[in-house]
């Protein structure tokens, strides 16, 4: 990798793509791939594979593109996909559930090994073989269970003081689908989700489309 510049955000959000596609690519038993016909598949220019790639080495061989199944496997270890993470989750709810009933997780590494909750309708059941724990008992947990990254689905109005606990317990990594951005210290990774973000950009990618038709049909 090169380490005299940081690499982008555009860069590092394209590598999960780079590293599914590659995936698709083995299980299809493809075993070497050009720029260009990587570029077909993921609408992304030839031109730009190369420069992300090149900022971890490259790669490819001239006149042979690149090799599948090694691309993937560096990829992976660029993501650190090739260890194991524990995760929890903080909320039992309808989005907490379907997370951990979200089998693909394990397939990449992912091991969700605890819920937490203050709902006693929940508390002491199991989802898909994960207990459901009293959030009282969430401290006690991770200071005695490795965490990488809590995910929290739990309201907004809760979610500051369970980040700031959490970071204070050691744990270094938060996936926030709650509704409020978290601002954490520096050494604690922070990925806000909000999933109505997402839709709205497709509602308004849509609508741009609708009012271009209506203005070709009017011309």
């Amino acid at each position: 990798m090169n380490s005299e510049r940081k690499i982008s955000s555009a860069v590092i959000n394209r590598l999960p793509r780079y590293y599914r596609y590659l995936g698709d690519l083995l299980e299809s038993d493809i075993t070497r791939i050009s720029s260009k016909e990587l570029s077909t598949k993921m609408n992304i220019t030839a031109s730009q594979i190369r420069q992300d790639l090149n900022n971890f080495g490259g790669f490819g061989q001239q006149g042979y593109g690149y090799n599948v199944e090694y691309l993937y496997n560096e990829i992976k270890k660029i993501l650190g996909l090739d260890r194991v993470y524990n995760l929890i989750v903080v909320g039992g709810g309808n989005i907490g559930q379907a997370l951990v009933n979200y089998t693909n997780f394990e397939k990449r590494g992912f091991v969700i090994t605890a819920v937490f909750d203050v709902n006693p309708r929940l508390i002491g059941m199991t989802i898909r073989g994960v207990e459901v724990y009293d959030v009282d008992k969430m401290e006690e947990f991770v200071k005695n269970n490795k965490v990488d990254v809590a995910i929290l689905t739990l309201p907004r109005s809760q979610a500051s003081k369970v980040a700031n606990d959490l970071a204070s317990w050691g744990v270094k990594g938060m996936w926030n689908f709650s509704h409020v951005d978290l601002a954490m210290p520096d050494d604690v990774i922070v990925e806000n989700v909000h999933l109505t973000d997402s839709l709205m950009t497709l509602l308004y990618k849509i609508n741009e489309v609708e009012m271009e038709e209506n203005a070709n049909n009017e011309n």
